[in-house]
C-alpha cells in the first residue's frame, strides 16, 4: 500500500493499492524519474476519469480536492 499526502499540509489522504499508485504515476506528467507529486484540479480529475480511474481512487482524490481550485499530492511507500 501508498499513502497519499497533501503536499502543502503534509496531511495524509488516503492510502492506495500499488494498481492505483501505477495508474497515475502511468497517467500524469513527471518531472524527474524520482517525481513523487502531482498537481490536481476538477479537469485532471476529469482526464483521469476519462482515462478509466478506478472509482475508489478517483472518489479519495475529489474528496482532497473538495473545496478548493487545486491540490499538489505526494505519495509515499
Amino acid at each position: 500500500m501508498y499513502t497519499l499526502f497533501d503536499n502543502d499540509s503534509d496531511q495524509p489522504l488516503g492510502q492506495i493499492s500499488e494498481a492505483q499508485l501505477q495508474f497515475l504515476t502511468d497517467s500524469m506528467v513527471e518531472e524527474s524519474d524520482d517525481d513523487q507529486d502531482y498537481y490536481l484540479d476538477e479537469p485532471t480529475l476529469d482526464y483521469l476519469a476519462d482515462r478509466g480511474g478506478d472509482a475508489e481512487l478517483l472518489g479519495l482524490l475529489r474528496a482532497a480536492l473538495a473545496g478548493r481550485k487545486h491540490l499538489t499530492i505526494r505519495w509515499q511507500a
